[in-house]
């Protein structure tokens, strides 16, 4: 007998039908557009890096001066290979001069474009093998020093000093952490550039910076060695830059990237229309560079009630899911989030728990899912908080869960001290080992409180999910049906950096992004289809 919930597979099927041709609606619409972030993104994966006397990062500077010249339709890449090809000059020459204005792109001539596409597939090929030669060391590593058994240590480091979340990172490591997550600057993710260079002033957190990335991953290599085991680090690929800080995440040998396909709309009130863009070819890029995403499910319970909104957590995955699967991300690198969120005082609060954990652990078997602990209903109590995050560890084993995020007894009260995290990590270590095969030796009563409350959330789900179909998920934002937040199609920022393709649009890394991870070439979505609600 296997330690299951029996849930209605029909369901689960219908379900992810429905998600499935939620995303696919879409993805034919988002095939139609790019954004200010996917052209500075394809010039970072060429190359183009600095900033120029202003301190703009030249990624901005070449974007913008290819849209003033209304040429973004095109995208940047034929515009750059051109000017290559014509001054004999490498993607990064051919920035810094516009950047000082030696050169104006739009007084060259233009190559054929045959031409040009055949030294674009060039570029583009040199640039995805620097990718796959940092995911083929992740590989090496993990194979030489081995890992962490799941559900994997997650911890947080925030000083707003990257020297300092060094320390700390490798603080982190040797007390048992697996994976280590630097906190973002507070802000960053509302600001349209990716700052330049070493940081050591951030608010709330440190700027993801390339710099920055390569600091941390060269710490936490240096620790893993020691302690002969990978240590994996995270960072925050989302905002207004989410698929520059993918790439550059890809060239640093990040593991582990926050990305989710609406975060930012609910929860950053950026533009629906330029986050779903920016995720797609953001993902792209995360499941080529054998990135695990971390989605944002667990949010929706900071706005909404644990008991009457599981099922959005549960709705949310599925589109997550499908996104994903559009892009190219396999399953094993999908870590979907949800989160220990029900109120301490409600009774048989932690079933409810179980019943949610357990649920998704079955629907999505390859996920290495990201479970975060309770924050929202912490008091400052830190011993009752200790224990709520105990409770959280429980219910993360029992389930199997592939990611956990520790919580912190102090979670309410100040940024973790050094001595919080290594209390988080010991009560995860011990309940993680005492409690290793519970899930494989209980079994649930059937059509008990666990299993009921599971069918429960599921079958609210699977009805969000056909609704969410019939109306357009656009329309279901604009509503308030995800976090109970309302966003407009045209409201948010960011709604500036969205562009039209052209006919002679031409992205030669999405192009060979597609052929690596065997997707077929999108196709245009009727806009005026059923169930398409962008107008």
């Amino acid at each position: 007998m296997e330690a299951k919930l029996r849930l209605d597979e029909n369901q689960i099927k219908q379900a992810r039908q429905a998600a499935a041709r939620i995303a696919q609606n879409v993805d034919g619409w988002i095939a139609k557009r790019t954004t200010v972030a996917v052209e500075r993104t394809v010039l970072r994966l060429m190359g183009v890096d600095g900033v120029d006397g202003e301190g703009i990062p030249l990624p901005n500077v070449l974007v913008d001066h290819v849209r003033e010249r209304d040429g973004l339709d095109r995208g940047v890449a034929p515009w750059v290979i051109n000017a290559s090809l014509q001054l004999g000059v490498d993607p990064q020459t051919v920035a810094e001069r516009v950047g000082t204005d030696t050169i104006d792109l739009g007084t060259l001539p233009w190559a054929e474009e045959e031409i040009i596409r055949k030294k674009g597939r060039e570029w583009a090929m040199a640039g995805l093998n620097r990718i796959r030669d940092r995911r083929r060391e992740r590989e090496h590593l993990l194979q030489t020093w081995g890992e962490g058994r799941q559900p994997y240590l997650y911890v947080i480091v925030a000083t707003g000093d990257i020297r300092e979340d060094a320390v700390q990172g490798r603080s982190a490591a040797r007390q048992g952490a697996d994976i280590v997550a630097v906190i973002r600057s507070t802000g960053q993710s509302l600001i349209d550039y990716v700052p330049y260079g070493e940081t050591r002033e951030g608010f709330g957190g440190t700027y993801a910076t390339q710099e920055n990335f390569r600091i941390m991953r060269q710490a936490l290599d240096k620790v893993g060695r020691e302690e002969g085991r990978y240590i994996r680090l995270c960072n925050y690929c989302s905002g207004l830059c989410m698929p520059e800080i993918a790439a550059m995440g890809a060239l640093e040998r990040l593991d582990v990237m926050l990305n989710d396909a609406l975060y930012g709309i609910l929860f950053r009130d950026i533009n629906m229309q330029r986050t779903l863009i920016d995720q797609s070819f953001s993902r792209m890029i995360n499941g080529y560079a054998g990135i695990m995403i971390n989605t944002g499910e667990d949010n929706y319970l900071t706005t909404a009630d644990a008991v009457e909104a599981a099922h959005t957590v549960l709705a949310s995955q599925f589109i997550n899911e499908q996104f994903a699967r559009l892009a190219g991300l396999p399953p094993e690198q999908m870590g979907l989030g949800h989160a220990f969120e029900m109120d301490p005082g409600l009774e048989d609060g932690f079933l409810m728990e179980l019943a949610q954990a357990q649920m998704a652990r079955q629907i999505f078997p390859e996920a290495p899912l990201k479970y975060m602990p309770p924050t929202k209903h912490m008091t400052g109590n830190i011993f009752k908080g200790h224990i709520q995050d105990a409770m959280f560890n429980l219910a993360g084993v029992w389930t199997g869960q592939g990611v956990q995020l520790l919580g912190m007894m102090t979670e309410a009260m100040h940024t973790p001290h050094i001595h919080d995290r290594q209390l988080a990590i010991e009560n995860a270590k011990y309940i993680f080992n005492n409690a290793r095969h519970l899930g494989e030796e209980i079994l649930f009563r059937p059509n008990g409180r666990v299993e009921n409350r599971a069918r429960d959330v599921l079958a609210k789900a699977l009805a969000m999910l056909e609704e969410v179909e019939q109306i357009g998920l656009f329309q279901a934002l604009e509503r308030g049906m995800l976090a109970d937040v309302k966003r407009g199609l045209k409201s948010g920022k960011g709604l500036a950096g969205v562009v039209e393709k052209g006919d002679h649009y031409y992205n030669p890394f999405e192009i060979e992004l597609r052929k690596r991870v065997g997707l077929a070439q999108r196709e245009g979505a009727d806009m005026h289809e059923p169930g398409f609600q962008a107008n």
